[in-house]
């Protein structure tokens, strides 16, 4: 596979980072700020890969039906206090990453990332994990007309870095990423340990599938 791929994409939450306990740490603060019971991390991880805009709406619809979804504004105006405030504490590196990243770069490969977190949360957090400069594009939730698992985000990478769909490869954890990467054309590596809404990633039938970040390095490298 070497010979054709020129481009690697990964997703971030669940794929390079477990961001899981911040966002379950913060959607609970709000919920309380706002009068409500928590609901606890194994909730609110089933809930992670939609973005921040659906995962404010599934909290406050699954704690209040009638009527949670009128005080989405303020929901969504705590979440982002409160996950502005935690964002690098509740985010950890998964093993293997920096290791991959590296020799991806080394070996002359393009790198991206592709994800459905708020924009204005990456350049900090890119930058406190050390892993910014690995990037030669960026697309968070606000840089694109539509998100995952809309192909947009991946026609957007093929166009900006000048690839055609069978030079790029696409990383993620979840449906919403082997969805959007196959809607366009590209082959996709599929990680179990994310998050993917409770399924097991190997049910969206991804290109490849590893265990461990660092087994995507044997991948591109055939």
């Amino acid at each position: 596979m070497g010979t054709t791929i020129k481009a690697v994409a990964f997703d971030l939450d669940g794929t390079l980072i477990n961001s899981a306990k911040g966002l379950a740490q913060a959607v609970d603060q709000t919920l309380e700020t706002m009068g409500y019971d928590a609901v606890g991390f194994d909730q609110v991880s089933v809930w992670i890969g939609h973005g921040a805009i659906n995962l404010i709406e599934t909290a406050l619809q699954h704690i209040d039906a009638e009527t949670g979804m009128q005080r989405f504004e303020e929901g969504f105006a705590l979440f982002t206090k409160y996950y502005t405030e935690i964002v690098k504490q509740g985010s950890e590196v998964y093993p293997g990453v920096y290791e991959t990243l590296e020799g991806l770069s080394a070996e002359g490969y393009h790198l991206a990332l592709i994800t459905n977190k708020p924009s204005r949360f990456l350049p900090t957090l890119l930058e406190e994990l050390k892993m910014a400069h690995y990037f030669e594009l960026v697309l968070g939730a606000d840089d694109v007309v539509k998100r995952k698992p809309h192909p947009t985000p991946i026609f957007l990478t093929l166009g900006t870095l000048g690839l055609l769909p069978e030079e790029l490869l696409f990383v993620g954890d979840s449906r919403n990423d082997i969805e959007s990467a196959k809607s366009a054309g590209v082959r996709t590596v599929g990680v179990t340990y994310g998050y993917n809404f409770g399924r097991s990633v190997t049910e969206e039938n991804p290109t490849f599938v590893i265990d461990e970040m660092i087994d995507l390095l044997q991948i591109v490298r055939q």
